[in-house]
């Protein structure tokens, strides 16, 4: 017999499928997980770029100071990817996923809830929507647009 659907926190599925949903073409909700921000820290931040543009057929934009420096391509579906130099000494490099949420302190609150460890709680960047990551053997992150 399968395990019952927790009532509450960050695997509920109502609260979370809520949370993670996106909007989908025909304005309605979907509960597919979308990746809205794909962020790579590398000290080879010239040679990735170049790396992912012939393996994808991406354009990287100049760097962008509100998202660290990081050079931005577009995805399909409507994600970015950036990569970045690490910003500190002590920044390891690293491939960090940010799943677009609706509401991100709600959602949040619910990883929080769960167990996880929040290294940055949601920020708002000018134009670029929050953000908020969480810490653990995997590094990841929410975004709301």
């Amino acid at each position: 017999m399968p395990a019952p659907a927790p009532k509450s926190g960050f695997g509920a599925r109502k609260s979370c499928g809520a949370l993670l949903s996106q909007p989908d073409e025909g304005n309605s909700m979907t509960n597919a997980i979308s990746v809205q921000y794909l962020e790579i820290v590398t000290a080879e931040v010239e040679t990735t770029c170049a790396a992912l543009a012939a393996q994808h057929g991406v354009s990287f934009s100049a760097p962008e100071p509100l998202l660290g420096n990081a050079r931005i391509a577009k995805l399909d579906g409507g994600g970015r990817i950036g990569v970045r130099a690490p910003m500190r000494d002590d920044e390891a490099s690293v491939v960090r996923p940010y799943l677009g949420v609706v509401d991100i302190d709600l959602a949040s609150k619910a990883a929080e809830a769960a167990g996880a460890e929040i290294a940055m709680p949601p920020t708002g960047v000018p134009g670029q929507g929050k953000f908020a990551y969480f810490l653990g053997g995997i590094q990841h992150g929410l975004w709301e647009l």
